[in-house]
């Protein structure tokens, strides 16, 4: 039975997580998202919204999966972690804006996912942690380094060896969650802001998330490198010419985008 469901509403893509009563991921979970991906990659989607049906986000991976890697011998173990850094790097690879809308219990694998996405919302009551540890584990789908982006090393550092939970008005403060809202707001605004973000003009969201990303793997010199490479594209978008001349026609914030 699939774990994740890819649904449309307009131009959102919508990837649920819906493996009750924990959400849990399981070996076949990674190859779903990854091929979920794909299919958003081809389609004309022009926004993401990473999410989980039920009363908490996820309990995280499957721990009777590691069974069969302690079986198959510490040599297998590589072969099992790629997959899951891979799917995360595809989500990540998107050029389109991502959204994860979080609620209850978000553990490991379900966060890690998470990490992958450009922006992440919670609810007040949303509690976070990768406990890998409790098992003697450290994150496998990339989670350690990707809090150590968005909060600074030593909190990724303090967040992964505490095994700890950690609120999400703690992880907004720390800058990994963007936005807290009411536990029965979530869903409804953050619908509202993913369709927002895909109304509007989608390869000037691709370019900002290619600055971005030059900026975290080389700081501001290695975006500054891309800048006028990026910004110089976009001039030979129809969304451009056309917001252009309706500023101009009819002042600002009257234009429609269509994501070309």
């Amino acid at each position: 039975m699939a774990t994740i469901d890819l649904t449309r509403d307009e131009g959102v893509a919508v990837l649920t997580l819906s493996n009750p009563p924990l959400n849990l991921f399981t070996g076949g979970t990674w190859g779903e998202l990854i091929e979920c991906v794909a299919e958003v990659e081809g389609s004309d989607a022009r926004a993401l919204v990473w999410r989980a049906d039920g009363d908490l986000f996820t309990g995280g991976a499957d721990v009777a999966s590691f069974q069969g890697v302690l079986d198959a011998g510490a040599d297998s173990a590589a072969g099992f972690a790629q997959p899951l850094i891979d799917g995360v790097r595809r989500l990540e690879a998107l050029q389109i804006p991502t959204l994860a809308l979080v609620h209850g219990l978000c553990l490991t694998a379900g966060l890690e996912v998470s990490l992958g996405c450009d922006i992440i919302w919670a609810t007040e009551s949303a509690k976070f942690g990768l406990v890998e540890a409790v098992v003697g584990l450290t994150p496998g789908a990339g989670g350690t380094q990707r809090m150590a982006e968005r909060a600074g090393p030593g909190r990724a550092r303090e967040f992964v060896m505490s095994g700890g939970l950690y609120d999400a008005e703690i992880l907004e403060r720390w800058g990994v969650v963007n936005r807290v809202v009411g536990d029965d707001d979530l869903h409804e605004k953050g619908m509202r802001f993913a369709h927002r973000l895909a109304s509007g003009p989608t390869i000037a969201h691709g370019a900002t998330k290619r600055i971005v990303r030059a900026y975290c793997e080389g700081g501001v010199n290695a975006a500054d490198d891309i800048t006028a490479d990026q910004f110089a594209a976009l001039f030979a978008t129809t969304d451009l010419r056309n917001a252009v001349k309706s500023f101009l026609e009819d002042g600002p914030g009257n234009a429609t985008f269509e994501g070309k």
